[in-house]
């Protein structure tokens, strides 16, 4: 995912992760009083809860107001915007701080076939803006933005299609070899986004095929391999060991998990064995041997550490330098979403290793239900908020606006 060429070494240890001179540099004044109200508010869970239940109904029901109230709080704080165009002021802008960016159009949950060309044509407009910016090394691909989710979840059932849902099938595999064929030409790499527990086993079958019809001699296609879930880590060992064997290099995105309290929902409805992790030091004991892992075989392995936890990316540095591996390696990667924990991404961006932004786009009726649960899942997983807002209280005083 490398871009940008190597500042002197810092080694990871060293880098002060409480240093938010470097880590709001980026923001104006007037910038940083809106994030300090904004991340004030985000961090009570009550009113998060309910904000979000309130805001989802608001926008279902198409209430204009609702829609100007978000576009100038969450959405400008997490989006890059409507758009691609409105999206590269953001991405010259994190580029001038050595952060990359990655490219997230915000549809998913499609169905309809010219909805789903329409999300296919995007992809590839991605791709090719994304080629023209030395600064954006990976775009994001929805499958559930590609294909019905019915059609994913007979899948993996096992059951037998009918010919018409075949055919959505093949229609799914043909819009994502085009993608790849034109990311491949491009050298541009795409994440597979990772969803639910019963659509995600039909999704790892194609990012499998994806890879290896086009990871060789260079990292196209990422799966994502969410370590909330128990048997998360060794499919990642497993993947590595089938890519090896068939010839081409896995790419993983690791992340820790977004749809925790639906997946609980679910298994109890269906009487069926919850597949997340019993606690949360279970999911960060699997997530930081992912790590781990990743690391020791980045020679056959491109990995992104995508997770807002400070000590997830403090260990992937240190077992960097370990190592002796170079920092900007294109197969060692960090990356957080946009607007959150820029004390994680602009002091590791400081120190010279490859992060990125994840920036989600779309219009704000399909972006901001998928930004809601992404700010709810990161709050009650991580736990990463609370620290964030008093770094952003300590460089307000720090300024002297407080």
């Amino acid at each position: 995912m490398n871009t940008k060429s190597s500042p002197e070494p810092i080694g990871g240890s060293q880098i002060d992760f409480s240093d938010t001179q470097i880590a709001f540099s980026n923001k104006s004044d007037k910038e940083l009083k809106k994030m300090a109200w904004l991340f004030s508010l985000m961090n009570k869970p009550t009113l998060t809860t309910i904000g979000s239940k309130l805001g989802l109904v608001a926008l279902k029901l198409r209430l204009p107001f609702v829609e100007s109230i978000l576009k100038k709080t969450i959405f400008e704080q997490f989006c890059g915007g409507e758009n691609l165009l409105d999206c590269q002021p953001v991405i010259d802008h994190l580029y001038k701080y050595d952060t990359l960016t990655v490219l997230d159009y915000g549809a998913e949950g499609k169905s309809e076939e010219a909805d789903l060309d329409h999300v296919m044509e995007e992809l590839i407009n991605a791709v090719e803006l994304a080629a023209s910016n030395n600064s954006v090394p990976v775009i994001v691909a929805k499958v559930t933005g590609l294909v019905a989710n019915e059609i994913l979840e007979k899948m993996q059932s096992g059951a037998t299609l009918e010919l018409s849902e075949q055919r959505a099938y093949d229609r799914l595999l043909e819009r994502l070899e085009t993608i790849c064929e034109r990311a491949d030409e491009l050298k541009v790499g795409v994440f597979m986004d990772a969803e639910e527990s019963w659509i995600q086993d039909a999704i790892d079958d194609v990012a499998m095929q994806m890879m290896e019809k086009f990871n060789h001699e260079y990292v196209v296609v990422y799966n994502t391999y969410q370590l909330y879930r128990h048997d998360k880590l060794a499919q990642l060992k497993s993947d590595h060991q089938i890519a090896k064997n068939k010839g081409f290099i896995l790419g993983a995105k690791v992340v820790r998990g977004a749809y925790m309290q639906k997946e609980k929902d679910r298994a109890e409805a269906t009487g069926k064995k919850s597949p997340i992790q019993p606690n949360k030091a279970a999911t960060d004991r699997d997530f930081n041997e992912a790590i781990r892992y990743c690391v020791e075989n980045y020679e056959t392995l491109a990995s992104c550490n995508a997770t807002h936890n400070l000590e997830s990316n403090r260990l992937q540095i240190e077992l960097i330098d370990k190592h002796g591996i170079d920092k900007n390696h294109r197969h060692l990667n960090f990356c957080q979403l946009y607007g959150m924990s820029d004390y994680i991404t602009f002091n590791i961006a400081n120190a010279g290793y490859n992060v990125a932004k994840y920036l989600p786009y779309g219009h704000i009726r399909e972006v901001v239900p998928y930004l809601i649960r992404r700010a709810q899942e990161n709050t009650s997983v991580t736990g990463e908020m609370s620290r964030e807002l008093s770094y952003i209280d300590t460089e307000v005083r720090r300024r002297g606006m407080k």
